[in-house]
């Protein structure tokens, strides 16, 4: 038991079972405020002959000085949150008209044709193969990207097929095959897609309608283009 419980304790006062009451401004009855005049009744009514040890006196003071400086902590945090959710809904609008780059297996073609993409990767590889299907599930085109490192692998696709012609517009489903000495290794394709349409929760981050992709989180944007 620490000190503050000790002379809490000493008062009658529980704090460890005892559940804390609300004030009517909505406030913990145990505050800075009541935290001084508990110490203040602790010396009034102290045994003359057995005071309080200064050790216990030194060790209260800390506890106060550490918790005035979380709640200041937490009101300056809590502004900085305020302050950033703000910028977010700013800045998710603005998404509106413009290509994001996410995770996602759906692709829509570019006007001078094909698609670009990339593939995250959780470890090293010695293959990565891409591939790039029609709506029916025609593979399309094979994208051998070879070995490489943990991260972002991006590709670029021309819109001609393995057979050399035009794949046209899409949606195309792109796919992604790792491996590292013929062991699989996690990875996800990320594509790009234009925001159609923002909507703002009254909790949580502004969420993004992407056409073939669905509604996604604002914190879900890899890249903006």
């Amino acid at each position: 038991m620490s000190a503050f419980d000790t002379t809490l304790s000493n008062l009658g006062i529980n704090r460890t079972t005892t559940p804390p009451v609300s004030t009517a401004a909505g406030g913990q009855s145990l505050g800075q405020n009541d935290f001084l005049k508990l110490m203040t009744a602790q010396l009034k009514n102290q045994d003359p002959f057995a005071p309080v040890d200064n050790t216990q006196m030194v060790a209260q003071m800390a506890q106060f000085s550490s918790l005035a400086g979380i709640t200041e902590m937490s009101t300056t945090l809590k502004g900085i949150a305020d302050k950033l959710g703000g910028t977010s809904t700013a800045d998710a609008l603005a998404y509106v008209g413009h290509t994001v780059l996410t995770e996602g297996a759906t692709a829509f073609g570019r006007a001078s044709g094909g698609i670009a993409g990339a593939v995250e990767l959780d470890g090293d590889t010695t293959s990565l193969n891409v591939s790039i299907s029609a709506a029916d599930g025609t593979v399309l085109k094979n994208v051998q990207l070879g070995a490489h490192a943990k991260g972002t692998v991006e590709f670029d696709w021309d819109g001609k097929t393995d057979a050399g012609t035009d794949a046209g517009p899409g949606p195309f489903t792109v796919t992604a095959i790792a491996g590292k000495d013929n062991v699989a290794v996690t990875s996800r394709t990320l594509v790009w897609a234009p925001v159609s349409s923002v909507t703002i929760p009254a909790t949580g981050p502004a969420q993004l309608s992407l056409p073939g992709i669905g509604t996604i989180p604002v914190t879900a944007v890899r890249q903006v283009g």
